[in-house]
């Protein structure tokens, strides 16, 4: 079910991408290791390809929205199990685990038309250049 916006999407994905980065020092688990560094770099990168994505918030519109989607869910895919895979468990688990199933649920549940444009002139778009 496709209930959030392209246009919402956009302003969660720099909401999410600052929380990840602030979130070792906010939550206090900062220990400069996996723990601390996988949520900063996963919310850096999500920033930087959330600034490529052809959608409403975006500077370069390069990315498709399906692709960034997808870079969504397997981010948060692996932010949610990044504590059992790298060990840190015992110390931290609940900002990771919590984040990254917020992550994978607005990957599943976000339109992949940005809503500037419509369905038929996405499809347009696409058949002139399957020719």
């Amino acid at each position: 079910m496709k209930i959030i916006s392209t246009r919402v999407h956009g302003v969660l994905d720099y909401l999410m991408g600052a929380l990840l980065i602030a979130s070792p020092w906010l939550f206090d688990f900062a220990r400069n290791g996996a723990e601390t560094w996988v949520p900063v770099i996963l919310g850096a990168g999500a920033i930087l390809y959330s600034l490529m994505t052809d959608y409403e918030y975006s500077v370069s519109r390069t990315l498709s929205m399906k692709t960034h989607l997808n870079l969504d869910l397997f981010s948060g895919i692996f932010l949610a199990a990044s504590p059992w895979i790298f060990g840190f468990n015992d110390y931290v688990y609940v900002p990771h685990l919590v984040l990254g199933i917020l992550e994978i649920g607005a990957a599943l549940m976000t339109d992949t038309v940005p809503s500037t444009r419509t369905r038929a002139a996405d499809d347009s778009m696409r058949h002139r250049h399957a020719h």
